[in-house]
């Protein structure tokens, strides 16, 4: 359902909706509004007045804002600098034409003009913003990352502290015109969004899309900050890009910071480490890090940068239903105490996670995991849907020489261990499989300790759960620490679980 409010004065508190526009409703069934109704809504509230500043790809957003009639009340000025001397002339020299670091100074030195010019004259009955972006759309030849950073920094409400939403965004169609269309709808849904659901960030996000499908525009980062955004927790809104389907895969920091994988993982090499982290145990960590031992003296990979990363699929995720929030911010906090950034994906197969980051780095790209899952790589029913099978899979997930590192699998009864040359594989499978390992794209890890070999998260997650002090001695210490002071996957101080058993 939508509706409209109508006021006949323009005073609001702080806090209250604005009244010009009309309030999504986070009722499945509430129709979104087209891009005309958007643009038309924010130029009737008066109260908003700003500036667009579009590098890139033409002035693609205020178009909408000129093209539905009232823009001389929301728009101050629209401006455009083409040419990389004379953007550097205003906004101070970047690293790069289209990066995080020119967005920035785009919407800090607009925004500040804006204030300084306006606010003595206006500032009492008006919420300043600044909408700005960059874009590299399809050249000429078809040669360049298609992408693009937008944000907007604005105020909420006249005479507050600011508030900013920036976001990364990859352009998947062919043409540069239809490029161009899809980035006039989303930065028209971010100035929206900005404006009608700051109070409600999980549906400006989901709004983001409005008008627009997967298929034309990606968004795999989203960061909020500032006053409006004091509560939100930017893991949670990289998860629901996810879950939303508007990326395939999204990145935070230890930090909690949000991180954009091009400029994370360009020019390194990756190391990943898939897991449910419930929680992170001794073993991921020996399985990390002594993978990357051997991985590092690669002779493609001695000299050069590596980045080991944690995923976290969207099917362990929902491995229980819907989406435990609690649970996902335990796993991050424990994978941040380690100082490890995660990844949350939704390439459950392994050739879609290879091909996703294949598109960031030319350098070597691996993954380590233990001789179980390795098995579980070579079980056939996870490749019927594709014509080639797993064929194409392993097609697919070899072809830019990734490599996987087997870690060891102990056998608690019979103490033996299963390593890649005793694998128990299909005997239909079997000259594959060789054929792989003699390849060099499956390896035994080596230098692996030994102790961390009778550690499994699930015996680990069962003693946190019934009280048993073992578990401390199977995670990091960091780990075991941030554990017991938050009382994550369900642990109990000692005193409390004795209470309970009496």
């Amino acid at each position: 359902m939508i509706y409209l409010r109508v006021f006949f004065h323009n005073a609001t508190q702080p806090g209250e909706p604005n009244p010009m526009i009309r309030t999504h409703q986070s009722s499945q069934h509430a129709e979104p509004l087209d891009t005309h109704q958007k643009a038309l809504e924010v130029n009737l509230d008066p109260r908003r007045y700003g500036t667009f500043a579009e590098i890139g790809a033409g002035q693609e957003v205020v178009r909408w804002f000129f093209r539905v009639g009232g823009g001389a009340g929301t728009i101050a000025k629209s401006m455009s600098a083409y040419d990389m001397k004379v953007s550097d002339a205003i906004y101070g020299r970047a690293s790069r034409y289209v990066c995080r670091e020119r967005l920035q100074a785009m919407l800090d030195y607009e925004h500040t003009l804006n204030l300084d010019r306006l606010r003595e004259v206006r500032g009492e009955t008006t919420a300043f913003f600044t909408f700005a972006d960059t874009v590299s759309a399809r050249n000429y030849h078809g040669t360049n990352a298609c992408h693009g950073w937008m944000g907007i920094k604005f105020q909420a409400h006249p005479q507050d502290e600011d508030s900013q939403i920036i976001i990364h965004v990859r352009m998947l169609d062919d043409e540069a015109a239809l490029q161009q269309e899809a980035l006039g709808i989303v930065g028209v849904n971010l100035v929206h969004g900005a404006f009608a659901l700051h109070h409600e960030p999980e549906l400006l996000v989901a709004s983001l899309l409005d008008g627009l499908s997967t298929s034309r525009i990606e968004i795999d980062m989203i960061e909020f900050s500032g006053i409006a955004f004091r509560h939100v927790d930017n893991r949670l809104m990289s998860l629901k890009l996810v879950e939303l389907g508007l990326s395939g895969a999204a990145m935070f920091a230890a930090s909690g910071e949000v991180l954009q994988p091009s400029e994370f993982f360009y020019r390194k090499a990756i190391l990943v480490e898939r897991g449910s982290f419930r929680p992170v145990c001794n073993v991921n960590l020996d399985m990390l890090q002594s993978a990357r031992e051997q991985f590092s003296k690669h002779p493609n990979v001695v000299g050069k940068e590596v980045v080991s990363v944690m995923e976290l699929t969207m099917n362990n995720l929902k491995a229980a239903g819907e989406i435990n929030l609690s649970d996902f911010l335990a796993r991050a906090d424990v994978m941040a105490t380690c100082g490890m950034p995660v990844l949350i994906s939704d390439y459950f197969q392994y050739y879609r996670l290879a091909a996703y980051l294949s598109r960031y780095t030319k350098e070597k790209i691996a993954i380590t995991m233990g001789a179980g899952s390795l098995l579980e790589l070579f079980d056939e029913q996870y490749y019927t849907g594709l014509q080639g099978g797993i064929l194409e899979s392993f097609g697919r997930m070899f072809k830019n020489g990734l490599q996987v590192y087997c870690y060891p699998m102990l056998d608690p009864e019979r103490g033996e261990l299963t390593t890649s040359e005793n694998l128990d594989i299909n005997p239909q499978l079997r000259q594959l499989f060789g054929y792989l390992c003699d390849r060099g794209g499956i390896i035994d890890v080596q230098d692996y300790d030994p102790a961390c070999l009778h550690v499994r998260s699930r015996d680990v997650l069962q003693k946190i759960k019934s009280g048993d002090p073992e578990w401390e001695s199977m995670v990091p210490e960091s780990v075991a620490e941030v554990i017991k002071r938050k009382c994550y996957f369900d642990y109990q101080p000692a005193d409390a679980f004795e209470d309970a058993v009496r």
